[in-house]
């Protein structure tokens, strides 16, 4: 009696292998990435990005019969034709032009070609879309419920994790710092003045960012109870953890956020720690804070990044002409 083929599963076809690059290719690629992390300060996803777009682009060019060191402008304009076919965000699609025209310029520089193939190569459009953000009331509520947790935390353990988590939001609440930056925090970053962390930021770059009174009472509480006898790994770091890294992962903490957002009775796809990064800036600049400030405690390089807010500055000058202009209180004329 044959043996019938186990039935197929249902949903997407399973993912073709990935493609492993000629030795030379390999080489190539790891060289690069090795520049950007020692010469350009490259941040380790961005590493990994740039790995994962060149691997893809020296599959296409193996499915073409090219090479990495050999492909001319008609393949690189071929592979983003291919690119704009999967539908992906012109975000993405930016980031692996990026990853390409770095990559042809490092080989260019270094002699392994003789031309920059990228170079006729548009960025995509973008497009200007407005940061996602939570109300100050939205933002209340959710500190509220997380502090209203230390009433009953329900055990030694329990206790730990509410107050350890109180601190992460009050510390992004009032820092806005990248959350790679916040659960990665040193316990060294507060030992120069309580009033400030110190942030290593993209690049290496260090920034002091003032903590508000309920961030500093929110770690003076979670240091009483941060584990003792760590790991050498683990001790280095404000929220010490047993991962690889030594320290929460980002993950951990997002769904903690989304928890707190049920509770709150917000729809938990409008919360993240990147929407509370958000959050931070544009509450400040509602409440009069200067762009440049806004541009130095999140930690931008360029003041065109921090000027997506400018949609809550444009807001508040409409709010003061309709509030002071004496045209404004005028009844309009009908003709």
């Amino acid at each position: 009696m044959t043996t019938p083929p186990p039935a197929r599963k249902r949903g997407r076809p399973p993912a073709p292998p990935a493609h492993v690059p000629k030795p030379a290719e390999a080489a190539l690629i790891e060289a690069f990435l090795e520049m950007m992390a020692a010469e350009r300060n490259a941040a380790t996803n961005t590493i990994a990005a740039y790995r994962r777009d060149l691997l893809d682009y020296a599959a296409f060019l193996s499915r073409r019969g090219g090479a990495l060191d050999t492909a001319g402008p008609d393949s690189v304009e071929a592979y983003f034709a291919a690119v704009e076919g999967q539908g992906l965000k012109p975000s993405t699609a930016a980031r692996r032009l990026s990853a390409l025209r770095q990559f042809h310029r490092f080989a260019l520089s270094d002699g392994i070609r003789a031309d920059d193939p990228t170079s006729r190569v548009e960025a995509p459009r973008q497009g200007r879309r407005l940061p996602k953000y939570l109300s100050e009331d939205e933002v209340e509520a959710m500190l509220k419920i997380a502090a209203a947790a230390l009433s009953d935390p329900a055990g030694p353990s329990r206790e730990k994790r509410v107050v350890r988590f109180l601190a992460l939001l009050e510390i992004l609440y009032a820092t806005g710092l990248r959350v790679s930056e916040l659960v990665g925090l040193p316990l060294a970053a507060l030992a120069q003045d309580p009033r400030f962390v110190l942030v290593t930021g993209k690049g290496g770059r260090e920034r002091m960012v003032p903590l508000s009174e309920p961030a500093r009472a929110a770690i003076a509480r979670w240091l009483t109870l941060r584990p003792k006898g760590l790991l050498p790994k683990q001790a280095r770091f404000l929220f010490p953890a047993g991962t690889a890294s030594g320290h929460m992962t980002r993950q951990h903490f997002a769904q903690g956020l989304k928890a707190l957002a049920i509770e709150a009775g917000i729809e938990p796809s409008r919360v993240s720690p990147h929407v509370l990064r958000h959050a931070f800036a544009s509450h400040l600049l509602a409440h009069g804070a200067d762009l440049r400030v806004v541009q130095t405690l999140l930690g931008h390089a360029d003041i065109s990044t921090t000027e997506i807010y400018t949609h809550i500055l444009d807001e508040k000058l409409r709010g003061l002409v309709n509030r002071h202009h004496p045209m404004a209180r005028l009844p309009r004329r009908t003709s």
